[in-house]
C-alpha cells in the first residue's frame, strides 16, 4: 500500500497542471462548437495550448513518476523517465512496427499500436526512470569509461532496461487491447447493464490508460455503435443513440465535485488550504470540461479501495440513464459545456433530467466518501501522516529546508559547530538532545531560521533543541551525515528560509482560540509556567497546562490519530481530528528511566477515540527514581491559542 500511496502523491506534480488545460482545450471546443467551423483562430489557439498538455499526458506520468518514485527528486530521473518513454513508445509505433513485421502498409498495422502512448505505459516507463536512479546513480566504472560514471550512467542503463520492456509489449499489448475490444462487442447485448458494466470498467481501467479501447467500442464504428459519432451528426437512433455517454454527465458535473468536496472537509485543518488548491482546480475541470483525471489521480492511489467505490457509482449511473428516456452526447466529454452545446441535438432526449440526477449524486458522492474516509481513515489529500509527508518530501518541517530532513539536519550540524563538536545525540518526542564538545559556539539564531522552535542549555555540556513531531526524521538525518553515509544539500538552509518556514508548518494558520481538550490525567490543573522545565515552562513548545496527577492512567484527550510514542513510553503525541497536535509529557525527565514504570497501550498510526488508554504510569517509581510527576500538555501547533482542559 505505501508503494501505491507514494506513486499517488508522485502523480501530484503532473495532475496539477491538468486542470487549466482542460479548461483552454473546453473553451476552445465551445467556440469552435459555436462558431461552427474550426477555423476560428481563437478556438484554434486555445485548443492548442490545452492541447499541449492534455494530448501529451502520458509522457508527463513518465516524468512525474520517475521524479516522484526516486530516492531523490533529482533532474537526471526525470531525465531517464522521459529516454524511457521515447524508447519505448519510438520502438511500438505503427511506422516501426511495420518494418518489424514487414507489413507493406502501416494502416495494415495492428490498431493497439496507435494506443501504445498511454498513461499505463508512461507510469511503466517512470517506474524504470526511477529504479535505475536509484540503483545506477552511484555507479563507478573504470578510469577509460569514468565520463559515463555515476549519474551519467542512468540514462544509458535506461534506456537498455526500456528495450527489454518494449520487446515484451511488443507481444502482450496487442493481446491486452483485442482482448478488451472482445469484451466490449460481448457486453454490448446485455442492454442497461451491459452499459454499467461499460461504464465501471471505463473508471477502472483509467489508472492504466486502457479505457481508450474499451470506448472505441462504443463511441465509434468498431462494432457499428457509432454512439459518439451518431449523435454530433444527428443521425443516430433518438432514444438509443447517446446511451453509451449520458450517465457521465451526473458523475462528472455532480458527483466527482461532491467527492471534492467530502476530501475537503476531512482533510486536516493545517493542511485544508493545500488541499483546496488540488481539489477545487480538479472540481471545476471535472464540472465544466468533464476532465476527470486531475480528481481520479488524488486519490485512486492513495486510496484505492475509494476509487473501485467511484467505479462503481459510474456503472450505476450509466445503467440507470440507459434504463430512463434521457439521452446525451459529447464532442469533448462529459461536462457543463457540452451538455450546453448538446442541449438542442435532435438525438438529446429529456436533457433537464441530467442536473436533477446530478443532484442526486453530489449528494450521494459526498456523504459516501466522507463516510468511507473517516470510517476508514484513508490518507486522502490533506490527510497523509508526519511519516507520509516526510517521505514525500513536503512535511511541514522537511519543506522548511532545502532538501528536506536531511537540509535540516545539515543547518542543525552547521550550526552546532560541526559533526565533530556532537558528543552524543539522542532525540525525544519533540526534541533533539545533545552533549556538545564546545557549548560555546551554538549559532542559535542559525539552529531558529533552520526550523528550531527553541534552544535549551541546562547546564554543563547539555544543549536541547526544540523542533516538532518529526524530531526523528531530523535526528536520523543528523545521524547520516556524521556517520559520512550522505552527503549534505549545497544550501541547507538560508535565513530568507525562515518565514517560508513558519507559514508551512502546521497550524501556522490557526487564529488565536481556544483548544478545549478532555483532561488527559485525574488530578489538579496547574499554569504551565509551574513546570520546572525552562522549555515547557517558557511556551517555547506551545501553549498549554500542567497537571499534578493523581493517578498514572493517562487517555486521549480527544479524537485523532497517535503520532509519536517515544521508546521509552513516558510521553506521546497525537495529531487531532482538527489538525491539533498535542503532545502528553509525563513527568518531567523521566526519559531517564528508559521506560521503567511506563507501559504503554498505543502504537504510531492508530486511531484513538476521547478516553481511549494511552499511557499507564507508575507515579511511584517515578518519584522514587527522583523526577517530579508535574505532566505538561502541550498545543503544539497552536501557537497564540490558549489551551483549557475540562
Amino acid at each position: 500500500m505505501k508503494f501505491f500511496q507514494r506513486l499517488g502523491r508522485s502523480l501530484m506534480l503532473p495532475v496539477a497542471v491538468l486542470p487549466v488545460a482542460a479548461i483552454l482545450s473546453g473553451i476552445g471546443y465551445w467556440i469552435t462548437s459555436a462558431s461552427g467551423g474550426e477555423s476560428n483562430v481563437v478556438a484554434v489557439f486555445f485548443s492548442a495550448a490545452g492541447g499541449a498538455l492534455l494530448d501529451n499526458m502520458p509522457v508527463l506520468f513518465a516524468i512525474g513518476v520517475a521524479i516522484g518514485m526516486a530516492s531523490k527528486a533529482d533532474g537526471t530521473a526525470a531525465l531517464a523517465g522521459l529516454v524511457s518513454w521515447l524508447t519505448v513508445t519510438t520502438l511500438l509505433s505503427p511506422d516501426n512496427v511495420a518494418k518489424f513485421r514487414g507489413i507493406a502498409e502501416v494502416a495494415d498495422v495492428d490498431p493497439a499500436f496507435t494506443k501504445v502512448e498511454n498513461v499505463f505505459v508512461g507510469i511503466i516507463c517512470g517506474l524504470i526512470g526511477a529504479y535505475a536512479y536509484d540503483t545506477f546513480k552511484d555507479t563507478k566504472l573504470p578510469d577509460a569509461l569514468s565520463f559515463f560514471s555515476g549519474r551519467r550512467s542512468v540514462a544509458i542503463v535506461t534506456a537498455g532496461m526500456s528495450l527489454v520492456v518494449a520487446l515484451a509489449l511488443f507481444v502482450i499489448w496487442p493481446l491486452v487491447y483485442t482482448g478488451l475490444v472482445l469484451f466490449g462487442e460481448f457486453i454490448v447485448t446485455q442492454g442497461p447493464i451491459g452499459a454499467g458494466i461499460y461504464g465501471f470498467l471505463n473508471r477502472m481501467l483509467i489508472p492504466l490508460g486502457l479505457h481508450h479501447a474499451l470506448n472505441s467500442v462504443f463511441w465509434f464504428d468498431v462494432a457499428g455503435i457509432n454512439d459518439l459519432v451518431n449523435f454530433q451528426s444527428g443521425e443516430g437512433t433518438r432514444g438509443v443513440t447517446g446511451q453509451y455517454m449520458t450517465g457521465f454527465f451526473p458523475v462528472m458535473m455532480f458527483g466527482l465535485p461532491g467527492a471534492a468536496l467530502a476530501m475537503y472537509t476531512t482533510a486536516l485543518t493545517a493542511r485544508k488550504k493545500i488541499a483546496a488548491g488540488i481539489l477545487l482546480s480538479g472540481a471545476v475541470s471535472s464540472f465544466f470540461v468533464g476532465v476527470t483525471e486531475p480528481l481520479e489521480f488524488a486519490f485512486m492511489f492513495l486510496a484505492p479501495g475509494l476509487y473501485v467505490v467511484h467505479a462503481l457509482f459510474m456503472g450505476i449511473s450509466m445503467a440507470v440513464s440507459a434504463m430512463l428516456p434521457v439521452r446525451m452526447g459529447f464532442g469533448f466529454s462529459g461536462g457543463f459545456i457540452d451538455l450546453v452545446l448538446g442541449w438542442v441535438n435532435p438525438m438529446a432526449q429529456n436533457p433537464w433530467a441530467i442536473p436533477v440526477m446530478g443532484v442526486f449524486w453530489f449528494v450521494v458522492y459526498f456523504l459516501t466518501f466522507r463516510f468511507i474516509i473517516l470510517k476508514f481513515r484513508l490518507k486522502t489529500p490533506g490527510r497523509e501522516d508526519a511519516a507520509d509527508l516526510a517521505e514525500g518530501g513536503d512535511g511541514a518541517e522537511g519543506s522548511a529546508a532545502a532538501g528536506g530532513f536531511l537540509g535540516t539536519g545539515a543547518a542543525f550540524l552547521a550550526a552546532l559547530g560541526g559533526p565533530k563538536n556532537i558528543v552524543d545525540l539522542e532525540n525525544c518526542a519533540t526534541r533533539l538532545r545533545m552533549e556538545l564538545a564546545d557549548v560555546s559556539v551554538i549559532d542559535e539564531p542559525a539552529l531558529k531560521r533552520a526550523g528550531a522552535a527553541g534552544v535549551m542549555k541546562p547546564g554543563g555540556t547539555s544543549v536541547q533543541v526544540i523542533y516538532g513531531l518529526n524530531v526523528q526524521f531530523v535526528k536520523d538525518a543528523m545521524d547520516d551525515l556524521i556517520a559520512g553515509r550522505v552527503e549534505a544539500p549545497s544550501a541547507p538552509v538560508e535565513a530568507d528560509d525562515a518565514p517560508a518556514a513558519a507559514e508551512a508548518a502546521p497550524g501556522a494558520g490557526f487564529l488565536t482560540e481556544i483548544v478545549r481538550l478532555r483532561q488527559p490525567l485525574a488530578g489538579r490543573i496547574v499554569a504551565l509556567e509551574d513546570v520546572p522545565d525552562a522549555t515547557f515552562a517558557g511556551g517555547i513548545m506551545g501553549p498549554g497546562l500542567a497537571i499534578e496527577p493523581a493517578s498514572g492512567e493517562v487517555v486521549a484527550p480527544a479524537a485523532g490519530t497517535v503520532a509519536h510514542v517515544f521508546d521509552t513510553g513516558h510521553a506521546v503525541a497525537l495529531q487531532l481530528d482538527d489538525g491539533t497536535e498535542v503532545l502528553i509529557h509525563v513527568g518531567v525527565d523521566t526519559v531517564q528511566m528508559k521506560g521503567a514504570g511506563f507501559t504503554t497501550h498505543v502504537a504510531a498510526g492508530q486511531r484513538v477515540e476521547a478516553g481511549d488508554p494511552l499511557i499507564t504510569a507508575d507515579l511511584e517509581a517515578i518519584r522514587a527514581a527522583g523526577h517530579p510527576t508535574i505532566t505538561p500538555v502541550i498545543a503544539l501547533n497552536r501557537k497564540g491559542s490558549h489551551l483549557e482542559l475540562v
